[in-house]
């Protein structure tokens, strides 16, 4: 057990460099020698059979609530914020289904979390102590879908293009736009802006010192 760490959790639409700026911070932090875990919203997809049950027979959505494991989630949040290990499913897109579970995984001072549906679930934005919007354009980050779905994740073009028109815009205009409004720090571009990587970071390892931990600085 250790003292509770901060969770910071950081948001934005597919594609718009939230991982970027978690990862970002992630190297920041530990440069000062915060002890820091980082943790997906996407290793929470739930098992494909119950997401298919979820959805009746319809196609699935995986950018909708149904698609995600929220109850796990919400259950390693808050052991994470009492200070426990968790074990974080791992899950391979290749066959869009869950594989296996993790090694124990410590929280540390620090927890970064980033997801489509952070804010938008009261079940987890209400365990985040920091909440950050990467506000990215919509151009960009459809470019940027297409490039990791087609070179990472074995997707078609069409395929990528057919399920940003039927899910991944959609979901974005009901739960990731809406979201927005309980941010505590709305970053434009992404990881580009150093200034707002700067003020974030500057906040985290204040809020570290503030609890009675002493990282080197």
């Amino acid at each position: 057990m250790i003292d509770r760490p901060m969770l910071v959790g950081i948001v934005g639409g597919s594609g718009s460099g939230k991982t970027s700026v978690a990862v970002e911070l992630v190297k920041r932090l530990k440069r000062r020698s915060v002890v820091t875990l980082l943790l997906d919203m996407d290793a929470y997809y739930a098992p494909l059979e119950l997401v298919k049950s979820r959805f009746d027979g319809l196609p699935v959505n995986w950018d909708h609530p149904h698609a995600f494991d929220l109850e796990l989630m919400a259950a390693h949040l808050a052991a994470l914020r009492r200070g426990e290990s968790i074990r974080k499913p791992t899950y391979d897109f290749t066959i869009s289904d869950r594989t296996g579970w993790g090694d124990p995984l410590p929280p540390g001072q620090v927890v970064i979390l980033e997801g489509l549906l952070l804010f938008a679930l009261p079940e987890l934005r209400d365990q985040l102590d920091m909440k950050v919007f990467v506000d990215t354009d919509a151009d960009i980050r459809i470019l940027r879908r297409i490039r990791r779905d087609t070179k990472e994740r074995g997707r078609s073009l069409e395929s990528v293009m057919d399920q940003y028109e039927q899910s991944v815009r959609p979901m974005h205009l009901e739960f990731v736009e809406p979201s927005k409004r309980w941010a505590d720090l709305i970053v434009p571009t992404g990881v580009e802006n150093r200034t707002a990587l700067d003020v974030i970071t500057h906040h985290i390892f204040s809020r570290v010192l503030d609890h009675g931990d002493h990282p080197r600085v």
